[in-house]
């Protein structure tokens, strides 16, 4: 689960980035409420098969952004990639069903068991499965639980991956009545414990900060999965695993599976060729480059056929006779991008919304969205519905919009707490502000129109079909909204972080583990020594000391029904603030080969591998 915590700014995710390389995402959380919202998203597209259907043998190639720097998910240097590989080498205790609630995984864990709330010292204790062993044989064991606490805990500087959430809450990790029982001993209560040690290493990767600093990668490492590492081939990109001996649990039925570095921009050719299996195309689709604007010397051309959606060149630059394609082909390109897909011979594109919420953020420090009266006019003119359809609707999603700021919609205990920011609609809001329609147009005051500027990644259609869908709404209620795009790779560390836009599009991952993961997107920000207002992830920067309060008591509360109103009574709080605009779910495509079973849109799952093949 470390991919759901990371830090804040590595966690915010553009619309078509991701962290998760099995779905292209998997790499980082009062007033009267609504009554419970029905799940208003899909909970994954996978093509399912009773293993007694899926052939014995052959090799599946699967496409990866790129060879990782290090299979060790808490390490700095880890992604998506990271993640979707160690699911197939690495235990994970837990891991979470279509609703993303984390069930404990039969291969790896008996069962687990919390002490009752109330209970102090919280005490969890684990059962691990008798038969689970690295591949040196050695048994999983409370040695590789304790160091992996030690150097996840953040109480060691030598470590250089981070604390991560939870591991610093341990107090003692030791093994139980027999080498199969570990108790872990919390010094404060730990409502998500479920979510630790997932993926867990073995100690000798982790016991010391030397062998913990290293990059993972190469063969010859310990693992426990169904399948072993036999190539990792940085310069080939390319990753094989293949069958582990050891494996107790039901056999793989593929005897490899090649991880193959297949850059987004070049997956529909290599799916149209036949050299990959399985393709995440959510990137490939949303980031589709428009072919270049002919100049005004050349000749006209024909528009390009679905089946010749262009890529881009080496080089990166276009000939003497083009010009760049302005922003308004992106869209035009992603769904030429997305028929190609779909044409492509033995080809099925599997559609899910992503665990991945995308919203709107109000940037409380600058401007006219300083004042709560006018976030709220802003939420309240945005019409969540008809953006999620321009959205989604192209992509052959359902146009869901997201009530909650932390659940998604196909989590359990999702609700739609919108209306939380009460009855008044946007004119009167803005009217009571001070801010007047006067004869149409836009509003001013003091002589001042009021104008916002959206910050948006460049290239992302998807990003672009809700930016004018804003424009739309905001302008009908006397706001003007002016888009600016700026590169993906500057968005997070650059604009975001220095909080020059006043409002920002962009996702958040929705974990198992709200109360912990989204903690820091809604804390209230704090002045430096220097009276500077650092975001410290909270790209919003508004927030209380209430809403901070409500998260904390949710991370300690050990019973699930109690955790859950408490989350929604923050959620609640996050509306009335004004903070963000919940939107949609962010969308998940993924080719799949005809054939292939076990594979698909994982939404909050991910691949249980010895699965995955090909059908009989």
């Amino acid at each position: 689960m470390r991919v759901r915590q990371l830090t804040a700014a590595a966690a915010a995710l553009l619309l078509s980035a991701g962290l998760g390389g099995c779905s292209d995402d998997q790499g980082r959380g009062p007033s009267p409420v609504p009554a419970r919202a029905e799940p208003t998203a899909t909970t994954g597209d996978v093509r399912a098969a009773d293993r007694g259907a899926v052939r014995d043998g052959g090799t599946l190639h699967w496409a990866l952004d790129g060879v990782p720097a290090t299979l060790n998910v808490y390490q700095r240097g880890a992604g998506a990639d990271s993640a979707l590989l160690a699911h197939a080498l690495y235990p994970s205790l837990f891991r979470p069903d279509e609703h993303g609630r984390l069930v404990p995984d039969p291969d790896y864990l008996v069962g687990a068991e919390s002490t009752p709330p109330g209970q102090q010292p919280q005490v969890v204790t684990y059962r691990l499965n008798p038969q689970a062993v690295w591949t040196d044989g050695t048994p999983l064991s409370a040695a590789d639980l304790s160091a992996q606490r030690a150097a996840l805990s953040g109480l060691d500087p030598a470590y250089r991956g981070g604390p991560a959430a939870g591991y610093e809450a341990i107090d003692s990790v030791a093994q139980g009545a027999d080498p199969h029982e570990v108790k872990v001993t919390f010094r404060r209560p730990y409502a998500e414990w479920r979510a630790l040690f997932g993926p867990l290493y073995p100690a000798a990767e982790t016991a010391t900060p030397a062998a913990f600093n290293r990059a993972l990668t190469g063969t010859g490492h310990l693992s426990a999965g169904p399948y072993e590492l036999t190539r990792y081939d940085e310069d080939g990109g390319r990753v094989t695993v293949e069958r582990n001996p050891l494996w107790w649990g039901d056999r793989p039925k593929t005897d490899r599976i090649d991880f193959l570095a297949a850059p987004p921009e070049r997956r529909l050719d290599a799916l149209d060729q036949g050299r990959l299996d399985v393709a995440p195309l959510t990137a490939a689709v949303d980031q589709a480059v428009p072919p270049p604007a002919p100049s005004p010397s050349a000749a006209p051309s024909s528009s390009p056929s679905p089946s010749a959606v262009p890529s881009p060149s080496p080089s990166g630059k276009g000939g003497s006779a083009t010009a760049a394609a302005p922003p308004e082909a992106v869209p035009e390109a992603a769904v030429l991008a997305l028929r190609r897909a779909e044409s492509l011979p033995g080809v099925t594109v599997h559609r899910a919304a992503a665990p991945s919420l995308t919203q709107l953020t109000l940037n409380a420090a600058r401007g006219p969205l300083g004042d709560p009266a006018v976030r709220q006019a802003v939420a309240r003119a945005v019409d969540r519905r008809s953006v999620a359809e321009a959205a989604l609707g192209p992509l052959g999603l359902p146009g869901a919009p997201l009530g909650s700021h932390l659940l998604a919609g196909d989590q359990e205990g999702y609700r739609d707490d919108s209306a939380a920011i009460g009855p008044a609609d946007a004119a009167k809001l803005l009217d009571g502000a001070g801010w007047k329609l006067l004869h149409g147009g836009t509003r001013t005051k003091d002589g001042k129109e009021l104008a916002l500027t959206l910050l948006v990644p460049a290239g992302s259609a998807t990003a672009r079909r809700t930016a004018d869908a804003l424009a739309v709404d905001l302008g009908a209620f006397g706001i003007a909204m002016r888009t600016r795009t700026v590169p993906a790779d500057t968005f997070v560390p650059e604009q975001l972080a220095d909080g020059d836009y006043d409002l920002a599009l962009f996702s958040w991952p929705a974990g198992p583990s709200p109360a912990v993961e989204q903690r820091a997107a809604y804390a209230k920000p704090r002045p430096d020594a220097d009276g500077t207002l650092e975001s410290r992830g909270n790209y919003g920067r508004s927030g209380t000391e209430e809403i901070d309060r409500l998260f904390d008591r949710a991370a300690g509360e050990l019973d699930p029904a109690a955790r859950l109103d408490l989350l929604q009574e923050a959620d609640v709080r996050i509306w009335q603030l004004g903070h963000s605009v919940p939107l949609y779910q962010r969308p998940e495509l993924v080719g799949v080969r005809t054939g292939v079973v076990g594979a698909g849109a994982f939404g909050f799952g991910w691949p249980r591998f010895q699965d995955v093949g090909w059908s009989r």
